[in-house]
Protein backbone atom coordinates (compact mmCIF):
# COMPACT_ATOMS: atom_id res chain seq x y z
CA UNK A 1 0.00 0.00 0.00
CA UNK A 2 0.44 3.73 -0.51
CA UNK A 3 0.76 5.23 3.00
CA UNK A 4 1.29 8.62 4.25
CA UNK A 5 2.36 9.06 8.48
CA UNK A 6 1.91 12.16 9.90
CA UNK A 7 4.31 12.44 12.79
CA UNK A 8 6.53 9.49 11.52
CA UNK A 9 9.56 10.95 13.09
CA UNK A 10 8.25 10.49 16.68
CA UNK A 11 7.96 8.03 19.87
CA UNK A 12 5.79 6.04 18.15
CA UNK A 13 6.49 6.87 14.48
CA UNK A 14 10.09 5.97 14.58
CA UNK A 15 9.29 2.42 15.79
CA UNK A 16 6.03 2.07 13.25
CA UNK A 17 7.44 3.03 10.46
CA UNK A 18 10.69 0.20 10.08
CA UNK A 19 7.45 -2.57 10.13
CA UNK A 20 5.60 -0.71 8.09
CA UNK A 21 8.38 -0.74 5.54
CA UNK A 22 9.17 -3.98 6.48
CA UNK A 23 5.94 -5.54 5.18
CA UNK A 24 6.41 -3.83 1.94
CA UNK A 25 4.22 -1.04 1.97
CA UNK A 26 5.60 2.73 0.20
CA UNK A 27 6.04 4.96 3.15
CA UNK A 28 5.47 8.79 2.89
CA UNK A 29 6.49 10.66 6.28
CA UNK A 30 5.34 14.14 7.14
CA UNK A 31 6.95 15.58 10.28
CA UNK A 32 8.20 19.32 10.96
CA UNK A 33 11.34 17.44 12.70
CA UNK A 34 10.83 19.82 16.19
CA UNK A 35 12.52 16.57 17.71
CA UNK A 36 14.68 14.96 15.25
CA UNK A 37 14.70 12.59 12.59
CA UNK A 38 15.90 8.82 13.67
CA UNK A 39 14.63 6.54 10.63
CA UNK A 40 17.21 5.06 8.15
CA UNK A 41 16.92 5.73 5.01
CA UNK A 42 14.81 3.03 2.22
CA UNK A 43 13.94 2.91 -0.62
CA UNK A 44 10.45 2.74 -0.16
CA UNK A 45 10.67 5.77 2.34
CA UNK A 46 10.08 9.23 1.43
CA UNK A 47 10.44 11.85 4.27
CA UNK A 48 9.14 15.28 3.47
CA UNK A 49 10.22 18.12 6.41
CA UNK A 50 6.88 19.98 7.14
CA UNK A 51 4.38 21.43 9.44
CA UNK A 52 1.31 20.03 9.61
CA UNK A 53 -0.53 23.16 9.44
CA UNK A 54 1.09 24.25 5.89
CA UNK A 55 -1.63 21.88 3.91
CA UNK A 56 0.31 22.66 0.54
CA UNK A 57 2.64 19.41 1.39
CA UNK A 58 2.20 16.74 -1.57
CA UNK A 59 0.22 13.84 0.06
CA UNK A 60 0.35 11.86 -3.57
CA UNK A 61 -1.01 8.99 -4.48
CA UNK A 62 -2.25 7.66 -0.86
CA UNK A 63 -4.10 4.71 0.09
CA UNK A 64 -3.99 5.37 3.67
CA UNK A 65 -3.27 7.77 6.24
CA UNK A 66 -2.14 7.53 9.58
CA UNK A 67 -2.37 10.74 11.71
CA UNK A 68 0.35 10.91 14.65
CA UNK A 69 1.32 14.17 14.18
CA UNK A 70 -0.10 16.42 17.01
CA UNK A 71 1.62 18.17 20.34
CA UNK A 72 1.65 15.90 22.32
CA UNK A 73 0.60 15.44 26.16
CA UNK A 74 -0.47 17.80 28.59
CA UNK A 75 1.93 20.04 29.93
CA UNK A 76 3.30 20.67 26.06
CA UNK A 77 0.03 21.47 25.18
CA UNK A 78 -0.72 23.77 28.02
CA UNK A 79 2.19 25.81 26.89
CA UNK A 80 0.89 26.93 23.68
CA UNK A 81 -2.83 26.55 23.81
CA UNK A 82 -3.40 28.63 20.22
CA UNK A 83 -0.67 26.37 19.08
CA UNK A 84 -2.22 22.90 20.32
CA UNK A 85 -5.82 23.80 19.09
CA UNK A 86 -4.45 24.81 15.50
CA UNK A 87 -2.10 21.44 15.30
CA UNK A 88 -4.74 19.25 16.73
CA UNK A 89 -7.61 20.27 15.77
CA UNK A 90 -7.61 22.54 12.69
CA UNK A 91 -5.09 20.67 11.22
CA UNK A 92 -6.41 17.79 11.30
CA UNK A 93 -9.76 19.07 9.91
CA UNK A 94 -7.83 20.36 6.91
CA UNK A 95 -6.51 17.35 6.43
CA UNK A 96 -9.33 15.03 6.21
CA UNK A 97 -10.85 17.34 3.61
CA UNK A 98 -7.85 16.82 1.56
CA UNK A 99 -8.03 13.12 2.01
CA UNK A 100 -11.38 13.14 0.86
CA UNK A 101 -10.58 15.32 -1.65
CA UNK A 102 -7.74 13.35 -2.89
CA UNK A 103 -9.74 10.43 -2.75
CA UNK A 104 -7.86 8.43 0.24
CA UNK A 105 -9.63 5.27 1.58
CA UNK A 106 -8.85 5.03 4.94
CA UNK A 107 -7.81 7.63 7.58
CA UNK A 108 -6.30 6.19 11.05
CA UNK A 109 -6.23 8.69 14.12
CA UNK A 110 -4.21 8.52 16.96
CA UNK A 111 -6.35 9.94 19.82
CA UNK A 112 -5.95 9.63 23.08
CA UNK A 113 -7.38 7.90 26.15
CA UNK A 114 -7.20 11.08 28.81
CA UNK A 115 -10.17 12.67 26.41
CA UNK A 116 -11.64 10.81 29.45
CA UNK A 117 -10.54 12.73 32.02
CA UNK A 118 -11.63 11.78 35.64
CA UNK A 119 -13.98 8.96 35.82
CA UNK A 120 -15.33 6.94 38.54
CA UNK A 121 -16.22 3.77 36.36
CA UNK A 122 -14.65 1.09 37.38
CA UNK A 123 -13.27 0.88 33.47
CA UNK A 124 -14.21 3.03 30.72
CA UNK A 125 -15.27 1.96 27.57
CA UNK A 126 -15.71 3.73 24.24
CA UNK A 127 -19.50 4.76 25.01
CA UNK A 128 -18.79 6.38 28.53
CA UNK A 129 -18.92 10.24 28.15
CA UNK A 130 -15.83 12.55 27.87
CA UNK A 131 -14.40 14.70 30.28
CA UNK A 132 -11.55 16.08 28.61
CA UNK A 133 -9.75 18.35 31.06
CA UNK A 134 -6.61 20.05 29.45
CA UNK A 135 -6.16 21.68 25.95
CA UNK A 136 -4.73 18.43 25.19
CA UNK A 137 -7.82 16.77 25.72
CA UNK A 138 -10.15 18.69 24.11
CA UNK A 139 -8.33 18.96 21.36
CA UNK A 140 -8.12 15.35 20.48
CA UNK A 141 -11.86 15.20 20.97
CA UNK A 142 -12.49 17.54 18.86
CA UNK A 143 -10.64 16.20 16.24
CA UNK A 144 -12.23 13.07 16.59
CA UNK A 145 -15.80 14.23 16.19
CA UNK A 146 -14.68 16.11 13.20
CA UNK A 147 -13.31 12.78 12.11
CA UNK A 148 -16.33 10.93 12.61
CA UNK A 149 -18.09 13.26 10.28
CA UNK A 150 -16.16 12.12 7.34
CA UNK A 151 -17.29 8.57 7.74
CA UNK A 152 -19.54 8.26 5.21
CA UNK A 153 -16.87 9.18 2.64
CA UNK A 154 -13.84 7.57 3.75
CA UNK A 155 -12.73 4.60 6.28
CA UNK A 156 -12.31 6.38 9.38
CA UNK A 157 -10.54 4.56 12.48
CA UNK A 158 -9.74 6.27 15.30
CA UNK A 159 -7.75 4.87 18.54
CA UNK A 160 -7.76 6.36 21.76
CA UNK A 161 -4.21 4.76 23.11
CA UNK A 162 -3.18 4.34 26.99
CA UNK A 163 -0.13 5.62 28.08
CA UNK A 164 2.71 4.46 25.41
CA UNK A 165 5.49 3.01 27.02
CA UNK A 166 8.87 1.06 26.27
CA UNK A 167 12.25 2.24 23.66
CA UNK A 168 12.00 3.80 20.57
CA UNK A 169 15.00 5.41 18.76
CA UNK A 170 13.04 8.81 18.94
CA UNK A 171 12.74 8.17 22.70
CA UNK A 172 10.35 10.08 25.20
CA UNK A 173 11.22 9.98 28.77
CA UNK A 174 8.29 12.52 29.40
CA UNK A 175 5.88 9.70 30.04
CA UNK A 176 4.63 7.86 33.04
CA UNK A 177 6.55 4.42 32.67
CA UNK A 178 9.63 5.59 30.95
CA UNK A 179 10.02 8.75 33.39
CA UNK A 180 10.14 6.70 36.39
CA UNK A 181 12.16 4.25 35.37
CA UNK A 182 14.56 6.60 34.02
CA UNK A 183 14.52 8.42 37.38
CA UNK A 184 15.96 5.41 39.33
CA UNK A 185 18.34 4.62 37.10
CA UNK A 186 20.22 8.09 37.34
CA UNK A 187 19.08 9.43 40.34
CA UNK A 188 18.45 6.30 42.38
CA UNK A 189 15.27 8.18 43.52
CA UNK A 190 11.95 7.81 41.87
CA UNK A 191 9.77 11.14 42.82
CA UNK A 192 5.99 11.14 41.50
CA UNK A 193 2.74 13.54 42.74
CA UNK A 194 0.15 11.18 44.24
CA UNK A 195 -0.07 7.62 43.80
CA UNK A 196 -3.06 6.58 43.84
CA UNK A 197 -4.17 7.59 40.24
CA UNK A 198 -4.98 5.35 38.02
CA UNK A 199 -2.80 5.35 34.61
CA UNK A 200 -3.92 2.44 31.53
CA UNK A 201 -0.65 1.62 29.86
CA UNK A 202 0.33 -0.15 26.54
CA UNK A 203 4.03 -1.50 25.52
CA UNK A 204 5.01 0.89 22.17
CA UNK A 205 5.80 -2.50 19.94
CA UNK A 206 1.88 -3.63 20.94
CA UNK A 207 1.12 -0.08 19.99
CA UNK A 208 2.79 0.24 16.67
CA UNK A 209 1.31 -3.22 16.17
CA UNK A 210 -2.16 -2.02 16.51
CA UNK A 211 -1.67 0.33 14.07
CA UNK A 212 -0.70 -2.42 11.10
CA UNK A 213 -3.82 -4.15 12.86
CA UNK A 214 -5.99 -1.23 11.63
CA UNK A 215 -4.49 -0.95 8.68
CA UNK A 216 -4.88 -4.48 7.29
CA UNK A 217 -8.80 -4.63 8.61
CA UNK A 218 -10.15 -2.10 7.11
CA UNK A 219 -13.68 -3.00 8.29
CA UNK A 220 -12.98 -2.32 11.77
CA UNK A 221 -14.22 1.45 11.80
CA UNK A 222 -14.92 3.35 14.28
CA UNK A 223 -13.17 4.35 18.31
CA UNK A 224 -11.01 1.52 19.77
CA UNK A 225 -9.65 2.09 23.17
CA UNK A 226 -6.20 0.85 23.37
CA UNK A 227 -4.85 -0.20 26.73
CA UNK A 228 -4.30 -3.58 28.63
CA UNK A 229 -2.91 -2.60 31.80
CA UNK A 230 -4.33 -0.19 34.58
CA UNK A 231 -2.09 0.26 37.27
CA UNK A 232 -1.83 3.16 39.88
CA UNK A 233 0.83 5.38 39.68
CA UNK A 234 2.40 3.71 42.81
CA UNK A 235 2.22 0.47 41.49
CA UNK A 236 4.17 1.25 38.69
CA UNK A 237 7.27 3.24 40.94
CA UNK A 238 6.73 -0.55 42.82
CA UNK A 239 7.56 -2.52 39.52
CA UNK A 240 10.82 -0.27 38.63
CA UNK A 241 11.96 -0.78 42.19
CA UNK A 242 11.47 -4.46 42.00
CA UNK A 243 14.10 -4.08 39.37
CA UNK A 244 16.04 -1.10 40.53
CA UNK A 245 17.26 -0.28 44.43
CA UNK A 246 15.66 3.27 44.83
CA UNK A 247 13.99 5.16 47.04
CA UNK A 248 9.87 6.23 46.65
CA UNK A 249 9.17 9.81 47.06
CA UNK A 250 5.25 10.55 46.80
CA UNK A 251 4.47 14.11 46.99
CA UNK A 252 0.98 15.77 47.03
CA UNK A 253 -0.51 16.19 43.77
CA UNK A 254 -3.24 18.42 42.70
CA UNK A 255 -3.22 16.51 39.14
CA UNK A 256 -7.29 14.94 39.69
CA UNK A 257 -6.94 12.66 36.17
CA UNK A 258 -7.54 9.26 36.86
CA UNK A 259 -9.02 6.23 34.74
CA UNK A 260 -9.06 2.88 33.99
CA UNK A 261 -9.81 2.05 30.24
CA UNK A 262 -11.45 -1.06 29.26
CA UNK A 263 -10.47 -2.19 25.70
CA UNK A 264 -12.44 -5.80 25.11
CA UNK A 265 -13.75 -3.81 22.20
CA UNK A 266 -10.56 -4.36 20.80
CA UNK A 267 -9.46 -7.19 21.93
CA UNK A 268 -12.82 -8.80 20.33
CA UNK A 269 -11.12 -7.57 17.03
CA UNK A 270 -8.61 -11.08 17.84
CA UNK A 271 -5.79 -8.09 18.18
CA UNK A 272 -3.51 -9.86 20.76
CA UNK A 273 -1.04 -7.31 23.16
CA UNK A 274 2.49 -9.24 23.15
CA UNK A 275 3.81 -6.71 25.83
CA UNK A 276 3.49 -5.18 28.95
CA UNK A 277 4.99 -2.43 31.49
CA UNK A 278 7.50 -4.95 33.08
CA UNK A 279 8.62 -6.05 29.83
CA UNK A 280 9.14 -2.15 28.95
CA UNK A 281 11.05 -1.16 32.10
CA UNK A 282 13.28 -4.63 31.34
CA UNK A 283 13.72 -2.98 28.02
CA UNK A 284 14.30 0.45 29.07
CA UNK A 285 17.09 -0.70 31.63
CA UNK A 286 19.18 -3.06 28.91
CA UNK A 287 19.40 -0.16 27.08
CA UNK A 288 20.38 2.00 29.27
CA UNK A 289 22.95 -0.22 30.52
CA UNK A 290 24.00 -0.82 27.11
CA UNK A 291 24.55 2.67 26.46
CA UNK A 292 22.01 2.82 23.77
CA UNK A 293 19.93 4.90 26.34
CA UNK A 294 20.77 8.11 28.19
CA UNK A 295 18.78 10.86 29.99
CA UNK A 296 19.11 13.27 27.75
CA UNK A 297 16.89 16.49 26.98
CA UNK A 298 15.86 16.19 23.84
CA UNK A 299 14.08 12.70 24.92
CA UNK A 300 11.52 15.71 26.96
CA UNK A 301 9.07 17.09 24.78
CA UNK A 302 8.21 19.96 27.01
CA UNK A 303 11.86 21.08 27.24
CA UNK A 304 12.38 20.57 23.82
CA UNK A 305 9.59 23.14 23.16
CA UNK A 306 10.78 25.37 25.61
CA UNK A 307 14.04 25.45 23.62
CA UNK A 308 12.26 26.18 20.16
CA UNK A 309 10.62 28.93 22.12
CA UNK A 310 13.60 30.94 23.23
Amino acid sequence: MRLCVTGGLGYVGSVLVPKLLALGHYVRVLDCQWFGNYLEPHERLKIIKGDIRDQTFPIGATDAIIHLAGIANDPTGELDPKLTWEVNALATMQLAVRAVREGVKQFIYASSGSVYGVSDEPEVTEDVALMPLSEYNKTKMVAERVLLSYADRMIVQILRPATVCGFSARQRLDVMVNSLTMQALVKRVIKFNGGEQYRPNIHIQDMTDLYVWMLDHPHLTGIYNAGFENLKIKAIAGLVADRIEAQIIAAPSNDPRSYRINSDKLLATGFKPKKNVSKAIDELIEKYKSGTLRDEPQWHNLKTMLQRAV
